[in-house]
């Protein structure tokens, strides 16, 4: 039996009857890999040996009467987290020789729940693109395109699953780096809520592996399935131990509803600063019809919402600045006038925030956040989309913010596309990417599940009844 496209779910349940080993299921990925991989390029740096030693010791556990949550389970994890005895580059080629001397907590977390690693997946350099490449790995294409990205900077992790390349992987999502690639790949994503899950050593390699609290970004879990993401959710949940104590477990609230008739949901196709594609447009429209047929009161405008402009404008202001103060960029344009709204502009006076203006754009967050604990007063979840677009081609021109993004034949600024992430990235909520159908092309099509703050359970419990009803 083809075991590489089984779920997790579907894999623990066979090596729970003996209908499989861990080996073979290793065996059967390492092979996949090493057949496929040259043509993707998701796996950049691969672990086999030690994968295969961990398989051995899993089917010994098991043999022993264990049952860990992930036992024996072929995974994969972003380059981006530190792994002891593997490079952690971020696809900086002056980093290409550093050697972490620890595991990433969440890489603690895999190993304990009982996962396989089979290796650490592609990311664009810096985890800075909506693409994925860079000069030491080079670039990962989308299996479903290979002339198109996989989306990024998750994007070798979303091709790998996509390729049958393990069950499950993690990632990281700042500007939609989790739910761009999976919406890309036509695979499963969620964005916690922020500083739901621990992040210490998914770091830069330039930076020290320390207990930190991050403004924006997430590590979050990639699957095929919903009810995978729960699954791999569970494991990573939860504070640093360097900081809570080892013994503590964060506890998120249930599910608000268990029935698909329950759900209140708010759709929003439309965004004031960039138009949605007739692809992606025709994938909210699916995901809505199946709410509305599965008996959820769906509802396509609220004037509770807020201000969509306003809110773009300070997922920049925060991206942006908190971007260049990480990594400094060099530029002696000056910024645009203060009368010119565009978010292009928006980005290049970000480049050059000051503390006050980064704190009054953070104050004013929180205005935001008000407005959604209104909205979700009334909705259990907001359904959107990711992007504008499925998977467009490679675009590696030099300069990111010269780009343009192909809107059904009209031109956009390339990063204007982030507008739909920053909508639950800028106040922190949990959003769930889930696969809504394909374009006339045949390219993966996903819409995001935007629930409230550490309600996680309730938009990816709504993925798991649509996911059941749409392959009915």
């Amino acid at each position: 039996m083809d075991w590489s496209f089984q779920t997790a779910g579907e894999l623990s349940t066979a090596l729970r009857a003996g209908a499989v080993t861990s080996v073979e299921l290793t065996d059967a990925a390492i092979a996949r890999i090493e057949r496929d991989n040259n043509t993707v390029n998701a796996i950049c740096v691969p672990d086999f040996d030690r994968a295969r030693a961990a398989a051995r010791r899993a089917d010994q556990a098991r043999a022993r009467g264990e049952d860990r949550p992930l036992l024996g389970i072929p995974v994969t994890v972003k380059e981006s987290y530190n792994v002891t005895g593997l490079p952690t580059t971020w696809g900086m080629p002056e980093h290409r020789n550093h050697l972490p001397a620890e595991d990433a907590v969440q890489v603690t977390r895999l190993k304990a729940a009982g996962a396989v690693l089979l290796g650490k997946t592609n990311v664009p350099l810096g985890l800075q693109d909506i693409q994925t490449f860079n000069k030491i790995y080079g670039t990962t294409s989308n299996p479903w395109a290979h002339d198109r990205t996989a989306g990024g900077s998750s994007g070798g992790s979303a091709a790998a699953l996509a390729s049958g390349f393990g069950a499950l992987s993690i990632g990281s999502d700042l500007a939609g780096s989790l739910r761009t690639p999976a919406h890309f790949c036509g695979i499963y994503a969620h964005k916690p809520t922020v500083g739901l899950a621990a992040t210490r050593g998914m770091v830069a390699p330039s930076e020290p592996a320390l207990p930190t609290e991050l403004d924006l970004a997430v590590v979050g879990p990639m699957a095929r399935s919903a009810r995978d993401l729960t699954l791999l959710l569970d494991v990573m949940a939860g504070p640093d131990p360097l900081t809570h104590g080892v013994a503590h477990r964060l506890e998120l609230p249930p599910a608000r509803h268990e029935r698909l008739g329950d759900f209140r949901v708010l759709v929003i196709e439309d965004h004031p600063l960039i138009p949605t594609g007739a692809a992606v447009r025709a994938g909210v429209h699916r995901v809505a019809a199946a709410l509305a047929d599965g008996g959820a009161r769906v509802e396509w405008r609220s004037p509770l919402l807020p201000d969509l402009t306003e809110a773009a404008t300070l997922s920049m202001q925060l991206l942006i600045s908190g971007a260049v103060a990480r990594f400094p960029i060099e530029s002696d344009e000056q910024p645009r006038s203060a009368d010119d709204r565009s978010l292009d502009a928006v980005r290049r006076r970000a480049m050059v925030f000051s503390h006050h203006d980064w704190l009054e754009a953070s104050n004013r967050r929180e205005l935001h956040r008000h407005r959604w604990r209104q909205v979700f007063a009334e909705f259990d979840v907001v359904v959107c989309p990711i992007t504008p677009t499925p998977a467009f081609p490679h675009d590696h021109s030099p300069h990111p913010l010269d780009r343009r993004i192909d809107i059904d034949s009209t031109e956009y600024p390339y990063f204007d596309q982030l507008v739909w992430a920053g909508l639950a990235t800028m106040p922190g909520l949990p959003a769930t990417a889930v696969p809504a159908g394909r374009s006339p092309e045949g390219l993966p099509v996903g819409v995001q599940l935007i629930g409230p703050m550490f309600e996680d359970r309730t938009p990816l419990r709504l993925a798991e009844l649509l996911e059941r009803k749409t392959q009915c």
